[in-house]
C-alpha cells in the first residue's frame, strides 16, 4: 500500500512540474516586419512606413497620390504610429495576431490539440479551450478533429463487431 501511495505522489509531482514551464515569445518589433511597396517589389519596414512622408512614398511607388489618397495615408500612418511603442514593439494584440497569421504561425496540424481530443475526448476539448496562448484557436480546432476521429473509429468498431465489444 505504501508503494502505491508513493508512486501516485511521484506521478502527481512529475505531472505538475510540466505545467510550471511556459515559453515566452519575444515581442514583435515593427522594424522587423516588412511589406512590399511599389512596382519593383521594394520592401520597407512598418516602422519606416510610420515615419515616412507622402513624397517619399510617392517616390517608392512611382505614382502621384491624389488629395484624398494623401489624407487616407496620413490617417493610416497615424493609426500605425499609435500601435507602435517607443521601443519599436507593437502595443496592439490585433496587429501581432494579423502578422503572425500572415507568416503562417498557428496554422497546420497541431499534435497537442489532436491528441487532447483523441485521447481525452470532451475533457481534452475543455482543456484546449482553457489553455491561453497564441496557438489556442488552432489547438481547439485540432482537439475537435481528434475527438471526431475517436468517434469515427468507435463507430467503425461498433459497426464491424455488431456491438459485441461495446
Amino acid at each position: 500500500m505504501k508503494k502505491i501511495v508513493l508512486l501516485l505522489a511521484a506521478i502527481c509531482l512529475v505531472v505538475s512540474s510540466f505545467a510550471a514551464f511556459t515559453l515566452e515569445t519575444p515581442p514583435l518589433k515593427a522594424s522587423e516586419v516588412f511589406i512590399t511597396i511599389g512596382k519593383n517589389g521594394e520592401k520597407i519596414s512598418l516602422l519606416d512606413l510610420s515615419r515616412m512622408n507622402v513624397k517619399d512614398l510617392q517616390q517608392l511607388t512611382g505614382k502621384k497620390m491624389k488629395f484624398f489618397d494623401k489624407l487616407a495615408f496620413k490617417r493610416a500612418q497615424k493609426q500605425l504610429k499609435n500601435n507602435i511603442n517607443y521601443d519599436g514593439t507593437f502595443n496592439s494584440k490585433k496587429i501581432e495576431k494579423f502578422i503572425k497569421k500572415g507568416r503562417g504561425d498557428g496554422e497546420g496540424f497541431q499534435a497537442g490539440g489532436f491528441f487532447l481530443g483523441f485521447l481525452l475526448g470532451l475533457i481534452g476539448i475543455l482543456i484546449a479551450y482553457l489553455i491561453k496562448d497564441d496557438q489556442k484557436r488552432n489547438r481547439v480546432k485540432w482537439a475537435w478533429i481528434g475527438f471526431g476521429a475517436w468517434i469515427a473509429i468507435l463507430l467503425v468498431l461498433i459497426a464491424a463487431g455488431g456491438g459485441m465489444y461495446y
